[in-house]
């Protein structure tokens, strides 16, 4: 289990999903991975509702309403990196060559958040703390573990993820589309230790011809088999069949909505 209270500039902290039905998002979510919903607090603006999902009593993720004005809302979760000012991170996202889709705002006493898209179009968030930190459990069965960019520029997200937070880049493997770790140069990874390295914070694979450009959140799940076959029961879709990897089996699915996202039994080594 890992429990956390804070979390460094730099480290991924939070993931939200936002749904034109929020209620029936949190009602799968809580069939498949056992959380308890918390609220709905109201959106900033006015737009709509926001729940806490919470789990062992620790918030988790969130779930809100789609935008109000009827825009899409995003096909898959949002992750958001904690940030010492999110005005400052916007304005590093510009210099790189991104966009800032959402200038820096307030939540209210939660913190302070910008929207971003890097120069590819994959959309992340950076997150100046209030009194909320981020995600109070991670890297457990139900609990979210990791965020992964799909991204058909390698070298040029690497080189902008790098202005913005200060990570850098390692490949996993072979070749040239072998996948890469993002690491952020001395951050220790918390307790208990990263399932493969004290120093990684995201991962990063090339988009195949046709593929979303997206970060995707991965949750833990005790058996990728079951959890698979959980998602079909309970309304969502399995988008290929599990696949293994030197550190567990992932499959990749939506949820009734439409909002994908994956799910793994990872292998700890001991």
């Amino acid at each position: 289990m890992s429990e956390r209270t804070t979390y460094e500039p730099g480290v991924p902290c939070w993931v939200d999903t936002f749904s034109s039905d929020p209620e029936a998002a949190g009602a799968f979510y809580a069939g498949l991975f056992g959380w308890e919903l918390e609220g709905p607090a109201p959106m900033p603006g006015g737009s709509g509702g926001y729940y806490v999902a919470r789990l062992r009593g620790r918030d988790a993720a969130g779930i809100g309403s789609g935008p109000a004005d009827g825009a899409r809302p995003p096909s898959s979760w949002v992750t958001s990196v904690a940030v010492a000012s999110a005005d400052d991170a916007a304005a590093r996202a510009r210099e790189a060559g991104g966009q800032v889709v959402g200038e820096p705002f307030d939540v209210p006493p939660a913190g302070r958040l910008a929207v971003l898209v890097d120069p590819a179009g994959a959309m992340i968030c950076a997150w100046e703390a209030g009194s909320r930190q981020g995600a109070q459990v991670v890297n457990e069965p139900g609990a979210w573990a990791m965020s992964l960019l799909t991204t058909p520029d390698l070298e040029g997200a690497e080189a902008f993820y790098g202005a913005l937070f200060g990570w850098t880049v390692e490949a996993f493997g072979e070749g040239p589309d072998a996948p890469r770790l993002f690491r952020l140069p001395g951050y220790a990874g918390g307790e208990p230790a990263q399932p493969v390295s004290r120093e990684v914070v995201a991962t990063m694979a090339r988009a195949p011809e046709g593929a979303p450009l997206r970060w995707n959140a991965d949750f833990w799940v005790e058996d990728a088999d079951a959890a698979t076959e959980a998602v079909t029961r309970l309304g969502g879709r399995v988008l290929g069949a599990p696949e293994d990897s030197p550190v567990g089996r992932t499959t990749q699915v939506e949820d009734p909505l439409g909002v994908s996202f994956s799910v793994s039994h990872v292998v700890v080594p001991g």
